[in-house]
Formats: structure tokens, sequence, C-alpha cells
């Protein structure tokens, strides 16, 4: 397998096994962060997650729908890394239209039961983030960066 299939099966098998991530958002020139339930939909393509309007984030992203998440996992002993990852996935926001939300309502739901009554709150929406680029850290000395053309590459092949 070569480095590019075998990091796009990375990727996958990171948004498979992880449910959490943390959402990097700017707003007036300050950062924000938030820790947000997400959802793969489309591969690694589009990620998901749903917010209440009357938050920062929401705010941030209605200015500047750039955004960041990192999703992080590994194992840890006596302050030793071992087996862990770093993914960033980069783009940018929208909130779900009319017409996809009953779809992408039952997949995010689908991952995170839990969420219901969060979900049918008047003032929570879904929001999914076109994805651009990965940043995939295997280690200190270990990083890469993958455009989703690069992974698409491996779709035509």
């Amino acid at each position: 397998m070569d480095r590019l299939s075998e990091t796009k099966a990375y990727i996958e098998n990171v948004l498979k096994r992880n449910r959490f991530a943390v959402l990097a958002t700017e707003g007036d020139g300050r950062p924000h962060a938030s820790f947000i339930a997400i959802t793969p939909m489309e591969s690694y393509r589009v990620l998901v997650f749903a917010t209440y309007r009357n938050t920062q984030k929401y705010r941030n992203l209605t200015r500047n729908g750039n955004a960041a998440l990192l999703i992080e996992s590994g194992s840890y002993d006596n302050n030793e890394q071992r087996d862990s990852f770093v993914l960033t996935a980069f783009g940018h926001t929208e909130e779900i239209r009319i017409e996809d939300h009953e779809a992408v309502f039952n997949a995010h739901l689908a991952w995170h039961p839990d969420l219901l009554s969060f979900m049918q709150a008047e003032d929570c929406i879904l929001v999914r983030i076109k994805v651009n680029t990965y940043q995939v850290v295997r280690g200190i000395d270990d990083v890469e960066w993958w455009t989703i053309a690069d992974l698409e590459a491996m779709d035509s092949v």
C-alpha cells in the first residue's frame, strides 16, 4: 500500500473511531475553541456538528466560516506517548440546508443518540464543515498535509 492510500485509510479510520473533536473558530481577532460531537459524512470530505445559535462559535462562524477541527487520540503511560495521533481538518462551514436537514439530522443522531433533546431544541442548528485539507500528525517528526484533491486522486485510480 502506498503512502497516499495508507493516509486515506488512516483518516477514515480515525473519523470512524472518534466521535468528538475540538473546533477552532475566530471572531473579532480572537480565537475560540469548543468541544463538539462530530459525525463524518461523505467519507472524509464533510464533518457535521450541532450547535445553538446563541453561542460564540455560531457567531464566529457566521462572520468567518473558516474552521479547524482537532481530533486527538492515543495511549499514554507515565507521560510517554504510545500509539498516538492528532488529525486536524481544515475547511469552511455552512448551515445545513432545509432540503438536507432530515438526512443529516438522522445521520448525526445515529452517531450521537444521547443528543436527541439538544438537537430538537428550537435554537439548535446543524453545521457542516466542508474539509479542504487534513494535517496528519503521527509523531513529533511525522507530520503530513493532504488536500481533499490529493485524497480523491485515490478514488479515480
